[in-house]
């Protein structure tokens, strides 16, 4: 049996819109992506969806409309909102990839397609997950430099790396939410070879033991140690299950699925601050947490933020980290708020900064829950 999957990082991921046209604005005005390929006039007639790809470094998104009712845009729109169809990833060599899954129970959803001209070759295949209509996708290319078989390149390149304006290069984390984590976690383990990375359990009860509602999570994160892909998954926590806000994508993504994508940048202050200039809206932080925020990363050991704290208050922006490690994360609101129409789906983008530390905000977890709390007795009791 092959000994490992092959993996060696995010190749694209593959979003499904009802608007493409309002997607492309998004995109290429908001987020400084370029357009780097678009779905073929033959393929779009033998799919049925128009595609068009966005790049900004290695990142790479596939934004599809259905064009007929025949599309799997079209089948997966009739079950969710706006969402993540697929995850591409790449692999070094897909016959080892494809070996290793297939002796660890993978379900495969077709045959390999293998396509070879004068681009060089492409090879995928697409297994099967247990987040519901989300797809993950295996990429081998020997020297191929378009983004697949039958899209037309727009002069960029799939090998290129486009300049992004915010300085955004990579794909640091994806995050799905299901309302049972046990069967996703054991999947990437027992399937895909995934290890444990990060783990963290936390409710509003445990801070406000009397309240009448809440909201709480349970999250695992596995990673490939080869590879660095890291994978977080989420589900609510009782009391007050159903009013988790993990329960609540689930039912307004109609089913369990990705939730966020994080996108690594240099600099994370004049990103945000540009993203702010151009209509981006980011969830808020209360002034309690920035208050407490010299104490917190005291406690931490991190006596090295570069940052002025005053900045990060300005832009809600929020700092983890142990050691003199840190890192700095915020949070865009999901789709649906932005554009006002829940057709547009409970997705969001998470903008990170890493200074050293590879976690996933279990600070910023406590702290936001606290501080909200506090808030809250403190609104009670004026």
């Amino acid at each position: 049996m092959a000994e490992h999957s092959e993996i060696i990082g995010y190749d694209s991921f593959h979003f499904v819109v009802e608007n493409l046209d309002r997607s492309r604005k998004f995109y290429t005005e908001v987020l400084g992506f370029q357009p780097v390929a678009e779905a073929s006039p033959e393929l779009v007639e033998r799919s049925g969806q128009r595609s068009v790809v966005f790049g900004a470094g290695r990142v790479r998104v596939c934004v599809s409309q259905p064009a007929d009712e025949r599309s799997k845009a079209a089948r997966y729109l009739r079950h969710h909102p706006a969402g993540v169809m697929s995850l591409s990833f790449r692999v070094s060599d897909l016959d080892k990839t494809i070996a290793f899954l297939d002796a660890r129970g993978g379900t495969f959803l077709s045959d390999p397609l293998e396509v070879s001209d004068a681009h060089g070759g492409y090879r995928s295949i697409e297994i099967a997950t247990p987040l519901g209509d989300l797809a993950f996708r295996f990429v081998e290319r020997s020297g191929y430099d378009k983004f697949a078989p039958d899209f037309v390149d727009l002069g960029v390149g799939h090998a290129g790396w486009p300049e992004n304006c915010f300085g955004i290069t990579d794909v640091d984390h994806v995050t799905s939410n299901g309302l049972t984590m046990q069967p996703i976690v054991a999947w990437y383990r027992d399937v895909l070879g995934f290890e444990p990375f990060w783990e963290i359990s936390f409710h509003t009860k445990d801070v406000a033991q009397q309240r009448a509602s809440g909201s709480g999570l349970r999250s695992i994160v596995m990673w490939d140690p080869k590879s660095g892909v890291k994978f977080a998954t989420n589900e609510p926590l009782r009391p007050f299950f159903r009013e988790s806000q993990i329960s609540k994508f689930i039912e307004s993504n109609g089913g369990a699925g990705a939730q966020h994508i994080a996108f690594a940048v240099p600099n994370i202050i004049t990103t945000v601050e540009e993203m702010r200039r151009r209509g981006v809206e980011f969830l808020g932080t209360p002034k309690a947490y920035y208050e407490d925020l010299p104490k917190r990363l005291e406690a931490l050991g991190v006596n090295n933020v570069r940052e002025e704290l005053a900045e990060l208050e300005r832009l809600q922006i929020l700092v983890d980290g142990a050691d003199d490690r840190y890192m700095l994360q915020i949070f865009m609101r999901e789709a649906a708020a932005l554009y006002g129409d829940m057709r547009a789906g409970p997705f969001f983008y998470e903008i990170i900064q890493r200074a050293g530390d590879p976690g996933f905000g279990y600070g910023n977890f406590r702290a936001l829950f606290e501080s909200i709390e506090r808030v809250q007795r403190g609104a009670k009791a004026g």
